[in-house]
């Protein structure tokens, strides 16, 4: 409603972005770019959830010999960090790196080069590293694990600072982007799209739906059913430290996990790290960010929203990040 009590007119949009994460805003930019008027909705700030709650690890194993979506994806976002950060000028701690996943046992070293048999056959850029080769880069590393897979493509970036970049750059295009503006209704006129927000309604002629784990109470609203649903991560710092780790870290243990134990039930997401309560296998993931912090994460679980810390899950993640790094111990 207006300040005069009257409903406030409806404003006319070619394109309505629902969702301030990365998704969202990098969509808002390129819609922009193209001429394409663009309004983006975020119902609390750019980059308030999962888009900046996480490692800001950039995956990427190149072009391959004959490219598929996956590849356009992973290279084209890959140059799209490369962008904001050497071209455009945005400060978003984009760096190169490349990322080094570590071997615990035999059945992961078997598994590892299988991987990379397949992978260096498809024209793919990764290779298996002795712990002397990789502790060559990576000093900390564990030298008395069997291995280490080795992807100098990878990068990382930090996720708020580049999330809130892509939204400026949206905004620099001409998108508006709107906050602290939660869609409360959602409908189809046949041939428009009507928003509605707290304060103000919205009408398009095309509706992108950018919510991440909230996406099916917005399909609700369409009476549609999208079987999106929320895994619970959780993450974890050190205090800030000056560089000891220089890539970005991970390890083979889940990925063995997953490839020998592949979800045939289509009600279920997969790769989690639970089975109901039960843990069934450790992720890892981490980094050191630009402040000197070291986070890492991993646990994937099937909790809803539920935002609670399982502490037992940070202590099992950071025996996990120590296996592989035990400079850890110390911090």
């Amino acid at each position: 409603m207006g300040t005069n009590g009257m409903e406030t007119a409806i404003k006319g949009t070619d394109v309505l972005v629902i969702g301030g994460g990365i998704v969202g805003c990098s969509t808002a930019y390129f819609l922009g770019k193209f001429g394409i008027k663009v309004t983006l909705l975020e119902r609390g700030e750019v980059a308030g959830e999962a888009s900046g709650l996480n490692a800001g690890s950039i995956g990427a194993l190149g072009w391959g010999n004959t490219p598929r979506l996956q590849e356009h994806l992973t290279m084209g976002s890959l140059e799209i960090f490369r962008q904001l950060e050497l071209d455009m000028g945005y400060d978003i701690e984009f760096r190169q790196s490349g990322s080094i996943s570590a071997i615990h046992n035999d059945a992961q070293y078997e598994y590892a080069l299988q991987r990379i048999a397949s992978l260096r056959a498809g024209g793919f850029s990764t290779e298996l590293m002795t712990p002397r080769e990789a502790r060559a880069i990576e000093p900390e590393l564990n030298p008395d694990l069997p291995g280490y897979l080795y992807s100098p493509l990878r990068g990382q970036a930090d996720p708020i600072k580049t999330t809130r970049a892509l939204a400026d750059a949206a905004v620099a295009c001409g998108a508006v982007v709107i906050t602290r503006a939660a869609a409360k209704h959602v409908t189809y006129t046949g041939s428009s799209w009507i928003v509605k927000t707290q304060e103000q309604s919205y009408k398009s002629e095309a509706l992108i739906i950018a919510t991440g784990a909230w996406t099916a109470s917005i399909g609700e609203m369409l009476g549609l059913r999208i079987p999106v649903v929320p895994v619970r991560g959780q993450m974890w710092a050190t205090e800030s430290v000056p560089p000891r780790i220089f890539h970005t870290i991970s390890s083979m243990e889940s990925s063995h996990f997953w490839n020998h134990n592949p979800v045939i039930d289509d009600t279920s997401p997969p790769e989690l790290t639970h089975d109901g309560s039960e843990r069934v296998t450790r992720h890892l993931y981490g980094r050191q960010r630009g402040n000197g912090e070291i986070v890492f994460g991993g646990d994937r679980t099937l909790l809803g929203f539920d935002r609670g810390t399982d502490f037992a899950g940070i202590e099992t993640n950071k025996g996990h990040a120590t296996e592989v790094l035990p400079v850890l111990s110390d911090l």
